[in-house]
C-alpha cells in the first residue's frame, strides 16, 4: 500500500532534483584541469612536429659522412692509414702521425676536391645547404629554396679497437660520427650519433 506525505494545506510535498552550487564549482574545476592538461599535450605535439625535420637532417648528415668514408676506402682513394683523425698515432704502415679527418666539431661544408666529408679541404667548398623543392614539389625549378645548415656541426671520430687481451686489431677501427644541432625550442644543443666499424678489407 503506497503512502504519501501530505503537507499542511493539503498539498503533496515533492523532492526537488538538481545540482547545488558546490557541485557546479567542483565540476568546473575538474574540467579546467583537464583542459589545461590537454593544451599541454597539444603544445608538446607541436614542438615535436617542428623539430622532426631538424632531427631528420641530423640523421642524414651523419649517414652522409659515414658513407663517404666507406666509399673512399672501397674506391682505394685513401690508404688504410689515412682513415684516421689528423694527428693519430695508430698507423699500420709505420708513418706517424697519419689520418686526414679533422678532429672535433666542424661546420657542415660541402666535400672538397677529394670528395670526402670532414677533411681539411672542405672549407674551401663553402657551406652545405639543403635543397627544398618549393611550393610546386618539383626539384630544380625556379621556386626551389635552399636551407642553410649553419646550426649544425659534425664530428668524425675514428679510434682503434683492441681484442680481449688488449692487443691492437690493426685491420679494424671504430667510426663514430656525431652531429650537434640547435633548435628554437631547445636551449641546449641536441646530438645525433652513428657508431659503426670499418675494416681495412672490403
Amino acid at each position: 500500500m503506497a503512502t504519501s506525505i501530505i503537507a499542511r494545506g493539503g498539498r503533496r510535498k515533492s523532492a526537488e532534483n538538481g545540482f547545488s552550487l558546490l557541485e557546479v564549482v567542483i565540476s568546473m574545476a575538474v574540467l579546467t584541469v583537464g583542459m589545461v592538461s590537454l593544451l599541454g599535450v597539444f603544445g608538446l605535439a607541436m614542438a615535436s612536429t617542428q623539430t622532426s625535420q631538424q632531427n631528420m637532417i641530423a640523421k642524414q648528415l651523419a649517414n652522409e659522412a659515414y658513407e663517404s668514408v666507406v666509399t673512399a676506402r672501397n674506391t682505394s682513394q685513401m690508404n688504410w692509414d689515412q682513415i684516421n683523425n689528423v694527428g693519430s698515432t695508430f698507423c699500420t704502415g709505420g708513418s706517424s702521425p697519419c689520418g686526414i679527418f679533422l678532429t672535433g666539431f666542424v661546420p657542415i661544408y660541402n666535400a672538397g676536391a677529394d670528395g670526402i666529408f670532414g677533411t681539411a679541404d672542405d672549407a674551401a667548398s663553402g657551406e652545405e645547404t639543403l635543397q627544398d623543392p618549393g611550393p610546386d614539389g618539383i626539384f630544380n625549378t625556379a621556386d626551389d629554396t635552399y636551407i642553410p645548415l649553419t646550426s649544425y656541426q659534425r664530428q668524425i671520430a675514428i679510434s682503434p679497437l683492441y681484442d680481449g687481451s688488449g692487443n691492437l686489431i690493426p685491420s679494424l677501427r671504430s667510426v663514430t660520427i656525431t652531429v650537434q644541432y640547435s633548435t628554437a625550442q631547445q636551449k641546449t644543443p641536441l646530438t645525433y650519433a652513428v657508431n659503426s666499424f670499418i675494416s681495412e678489407f672490403q
